[in-house]
This record gives C-alpha cells, structure tokens and sequence, in this order.
C-alpha cells in the first residue's frame, strides 16, 4: 500500500511512548509522542516545518521565547529555524500529540521509550522510507 491510514486521534491517544515514527516518504514522516507530566520536547531549532497536534492533555508551546497555552483540540505550526518547545504542564496526566515533520526528522520506525532514550540517540532522518 501507498500511504497511511489509520485512526490518527486512537494511535496518539494509545501511545506511551516518548517518540514512536508511524511513517516515513520522502516529504513527509508522521510521529506520535507521549509527554509525562512536567515533561517536555527538549528545546529545539529544525531546518524543517512541523506541525503539532495536541490529542490530550495541557501545557505550553514555546516559539522563539513566546509562550502560548495549548490543550486538547490545539494545533501548532513551526516553520523552519524557530526555536521551540511544547511543555506538559500537567501534574499527573500525560500529553497525548502527534506530529508532521516536512521533511522527515527521524528513521523510519524510530520508538524512543523515554526522552533519556531518545536524547542518548543520535539517529537522524537517512533517506529509509516506510515503503
């Protein structure tokens, strides 16, 4: 099969991972995230545009030292070479979100458990598509 389908809002809302890639073309790689509470992203800067989707849960984004508050039903949008963050401001639930890396930020098939797992791995997106 060319392409994804699948219920996008059951496989964010199921995930307990930190990171888990679903897809992987050329142009495009949706992931979905699982954020503890009081967690965070790790502040980052992409040569690439992403687009977020906040399934569950509450907290904040931060663009380029701007905070907005985000909640279930938000989305986010980050063009390229903006520093950022989504922050789980929570103290006891899980933010639920799924993300569109364009171009891909990941291998193909990347499952960090844990962020401590996911900043330990030094992969970067290398050409390897899902099909």
């Amino acid at each position: 099969m060319k392409g994804y389908v699948d219920t996008i809002e059951e496989k964010a809302l199921e995930n307990d991972t930190f990171r888990t890639v679903l897809y992987t073309d050329e142009r495009v790689q949706l992931v979905v995230m699982s954020l503890l509470p009081q967690e965070d992203i790790g502040e980052e800067v992409h040569q690439l545009d992403q687009f977020i989707r906040i399934e569950e849960g509450e907290g904040k984004s931060v663009l380029d030292g701007v905070e907005y508050p985000i909640k279930s039903g938000f989305a986010v949008i980050i063009p390229a070479g903006v520093r950022h963050n989504i922050i789980n401001t929570a103290s006891h639930d899980p933010m639920k979100i799924y993300t569109l890396y364009a171009p891909p930020n990941h291998k193909d098939g990347t499952v960090h458990l844990t962020k401590a797992d996911a900043e330990k791995d030094e992969e970067h997106f290398d050409g390897t598509t899902s099909e």
